[in-house]
């Protein structure tokens, strides 16, 4: 029987692919689906990279995310990630020099306000942000509201202010934020994906 080069090389890759299965088992893991993750608990999330809603499912121990990966029972990704998606656990973790996992130190975990014409970015608290960020918002709207237009038509909007919408909200929540900016007569509403 003459066998050429190509044919040699072919069943040559086969049969050592066959011996490593038979060897290894194919039915058998090497190592559990859950070893890594053992005493982890889950929790279900949204990645936050463009807007597609792809279900995420991070492990965490002790306060500190140990594993991510991709929820299978997502409907939008059914468990895959892109390579986007798949790099989240460093965008909260990166390896120093001795290739030891620390926290991102570019990951933004402070308030950091700087006033007007300051030079300086200084460090508040969440409850500052969330009620000047609120105190803003209302004296802009109160300021700039418009409940006629020029021609007598009843308008009830505030030009003065604009919505984004993010990609880290799933639908529920990007719901009741469009719900809050069109309550408040935003016209200009918007989202970073805009799919």
């Amino acid at each position: 029987m003459k066998i050429s080069r190509r044919s040699f090389l072919a069943i040559s890759g086969a049969a050592i692919t066959a011996g490593v299965a038979a060897k290894l088992g194919i039915s058998k893991r090497i190592i559990p689906e859950d070893y890594r993750i053992a005493y982890a608990d889950t929790v279900t999330t949204v990645c936050p990279i463009c807007g597609v809603g792809c279900g995420v499912l991070c492990y965490v121990e002790n306060g500190q995310i140990v594993a991510i990966e991709g929820d299978p029972d997502n409907p939008i990704n059914e468990g895959s990630l892109c390579s986007k998606g798949s790099a989240l656990f460093n965008m909260y973790y990166t390896y120093n020099a001795k290739s030891e996992l620390v926290p991102n130190q570019r990951r933004m975990t402070k308030v950091l306000y700087r006033a007007p014409r300051a030079k300086d970015w200084e460090v508040k608290d969440w409850d500052w942000a969330l009620e000047n960020m609120a105190r803003r918002i209302k004296d802009t709207r109160d300021k700039y509201f418009e409940e006629k237009n020029g021609d007598g038509v009843t308008v009830n909007r505030c030009t003065a202010l604009s919505w984004l919408g993010s990609a880290m909200c799933n639908n529920e929540e990007n719901y009741l934020f469009h719900k809050f900016a069109r309550a408040h007569g935003f016209l200009n509403i918007d989202h970073c994906a805009r799919l």
